[in-house]
């Protein structure tokens, strides 16, 4: 029998890359496993997996290493000029809150 990545994985671009079936990125669980969770505490933090997809993604890690960790190095870049730009341009919300924890502040 044979395996195929397409078994496991949803690749809709080049910087997303889904587990089949859910919208948990390879990122997500991979985030974990590098922190140090075994796959089945990773299986905890994600209980709508299962061992067979925590596995598969470890396997699809190691088996392709350098260009996953160049996919999670562009997603970390991603979020961050995403951040970036939203503290540059707050929406009005946000504007309006800000005003007023410095007022209530002033009051103090």
């Amino acid at each position: 029998m044979t395996i195929l990545l397409e078994d496991y994985f949803d690749f809709l671009s080049p910087d997303a890359i889904r587990i089949k079936g859910h919208r948990i990125g390879l990122e997500h669980v991979l985030e974990f496993y590098l922190d140090g969770y075994s796959a089945e505490e990773i299986l905890r933090e994600f209980p709508t997996l299962n061992l067979e997809k925590i596995h598969a993604t470890l396997t699809y890690y190691w088996a392709h290493k350098a260009e996953v960790d160049d996919y999670l190095r562009r997603g970390r870049e991603m979020a961050e000029r995403a951040y970036q730009e939203w503290a540059a341009n707050p929406s009005p919300v946000v504007q309006r809150l800000r005003a007023l924890r410095e007022q209530r502040a002033g009051y103090k």
